[in-house]
């Protein structure tokens, strides 16, 4: 078969999970991936045939999303061009992770195609909200980038159609241990939103992870490394725990190893306020502001007793056979 499979790259978590999906992929045919966006830091090991800009996320200074700048970077005519470029009728089978230019070339073009992923899950109503649903958030989440069918993923199978978290086999294959050190992974925080807190508690080691950084390098009780993945795995195998922001992937991986986890989702950003409310009830603490107290907060945390349920790992290739069938069907 040949395989066309879309990549929402307003972050790092659809392309870690496609990198780590690639592998089996190729055992169902030819696979030309299209990366719509401009926010992702990893390096990107697939053979991307196609890009747009598409539509990206902006945030503000310390943990929102920057609208204004979202709004002034789209450019509906491209988007229109690109999704009727797209030539999707030479594909057997198109799979989109959370990608709008995609849902709309397969509508300008009469084609059908399944949404794969974390968005997918939130078709259902079962799926953990917030108290405070957000009528455009709802709407986002639905009409982004429909699709006729839908695989979903999740931390817990609230629905028929959703199934566990794609989990790095680096992660699965891993004996954790606890070096006590912090690792942080808040890609909405600037450097100096945060630092003053981490350099507060001289006696807290912090793994931070940045896109301002270029070489690791140590000063005090913190170590800055750049955004690499195996940097990152390394460090939270043998983390106390994890400081993240209300995404899917690094909260699944941190949960499956057994981490303590404290969520800080971004502001007004509606799928991390979901994502925390599921957090939540799987006993997860969440924090809306690092505000001034937020040393006291890591603190406290770092003392809590937590137990969380054992997060499951995805069986990749059951998935994919159910993806195809899912298509064909």
């Amino acid at each position: 078969m040949k395989i066309f499979y879309a990549i929402q790259a307003t972050g790092n978590g659809h392309i870690s999970r496609a990198m780590q999906l690639y592998p089996y992929l190729q055992k169902f045919g030819a696979f030309d991936f299209f990366l719509s966006g401009n926010n992702a830091t990893l390096d990107i090991k697939l053979p991307i045939k196609y890009r747009s800009k598409g539509c990206s996320l902006h945030y503000s200074k310390c943990g929102g999303l920057n609208y204004w700048d979202i709004v002034k970077n789209i450019r509906p005519r491209q988007i229109y061009k690109d999704a009727d470029s797209l030539p999707l009728k030479e594909y057997d089978i198109i799979i989109n992770d959370f990608d709008s230019i995609t849902s709309l070339g397969c509508k300008m073009q009469k084609l059908h195609s399944v949404q794969f992923g974390h968005q997918a899950s939130f078709i259902s109503q079962h799926t953990p909200r917030p108290t405070k649903k957000s009528i455009m958030g709802e709407m986002i989440l639905k009409h982004y980038a429909p699709s006729p069918k839908n695989i979903g993923l999740h931390f817990e199978k609230y629905d028929s159609f959703i199934l566990p978290p794609i989990i790095k086999e680096e992660i699965i294959e891993s004996q954790p241990i606890n070096l006590k050190h912090i690792t942080v992974y808040l890609p909405s925080f600037d450097k100096d939103c945060l630092e003053k807190a981490f350099k507060s508690i001289p006696d807290i080691q912090f793994h931070w992870f940045l896109n301002t950084v270029e070489q690791q390098h140590t000063i005090g009780n913190i170590t800055y490394f750049p955004v690499n993945q195996k940097k990152f795995n390394k460090s939270l195998i043998s983390c106390e725990g994890i400081i993240t922001g209300g995404g899917f992937e690094t909260p699944s991986e941190a949960l499956y190893l057994g981490k303590k986890v404290l969520s800080i989702p971004v502001r007004n950003h509606y799928e991390q306020e979901c994502n925390a409310a599921a957090l939540k009830k799987l006993g997860v603490p969440v924090v809306y502001e690092a505000g001034p107290d937020f040393n006291a907060i890591i603190e406290n945390w770092i003392n809590l007793d937590l137990k969380y349920p054992k997060i499951e790992a995805n069986n990749i290739p059951e998935t994919l056979e159910y993806l195809f069938d899912t298509y064909r069907d």
